[in-house]
């Protein structure tokens, strides 16, 4: 059996196949064929659900999208904006194989369709512009009115950088070492 998942309906089958090989082999390297193989889709039934690979590519970055979402929305639940900065960085801790093996699932995303420009590119700087306005906000929340805008882009590109690292030398411990040194300056703000 393949990466499908049979119980799921054929529309998110293909945005979670979508998803899981952009990640791993790049949007562009990816057709439709191999999505639909992949989730056990008809590649004729693929055309039901998205015109064409930029549909879904847009509905991929939704699911991104939607997957921020849902994690922000669980970490709000924390009572202030160190707490909930510092469950954020905790998270990337968690995902430290996965950063070290394919580098940050939104960064890449992002990154990669940027180069191409058009509107799945302007549609994926969300990937990039929600998890640094949200970091502002926390940032302004504990206090950091002048300087929330710097301090998020500090700890966004702190985040990009751990990953592309990890990715390239393939090494979850630089991982472990930057999200205690992201923690330590947390904790100094």
């Amino acid at each position: 059996m393949g990466i499908g998942k049979p119980h799921l309906g054929k529309r998110t089958r293909l945005i979670e196949t979508g998803m899981m090989l952009a990640y791993r082999n790049g949007f562009r390297e990816t057709s439709l064929a191999d999505i639909a193989q992949a989730a056990h889709v008809p590649v004729g039934n693929v055309y039901y659900y998205f015109k064409t690979k930029e549909e879904l590519g847009e509905a991929v970055v939704e699911r991104r999208l939607a997957q921020f979402r849902e994690f922000r929305e669980e970490i709000d639940r924390l009572s202030s904006p160190k707490e909930r900065l510092f469950a954020f960085v905790e998270s990337i801790q968690g995902k430290r194989e996965q950063l070290a093996r394919g580098g940050c699932p939104l960064g890449g995303l992002c990154s990669e369709l940027q180069k191409e420009g058009g509107a799945l590119a302007k549609k994926s700087a969300a990937l990039f512009t929600e998890p640094m306005g949200w970091f502002e906000e926390q940032f302004r929340a504990a206090g950091h009115e002048e300087d929330a805008r710097e301090l998020s882009a500090h700890l966004f590109c702190a985040y990009q950088g751990m990953a592309a690292v990890a990715h390239a030398a393939n090494d979850p411990d630089l991982v472990v070492m930057e999200v205690k040194r992201l923690k330590d300056w947390i904790g100094t703000l």
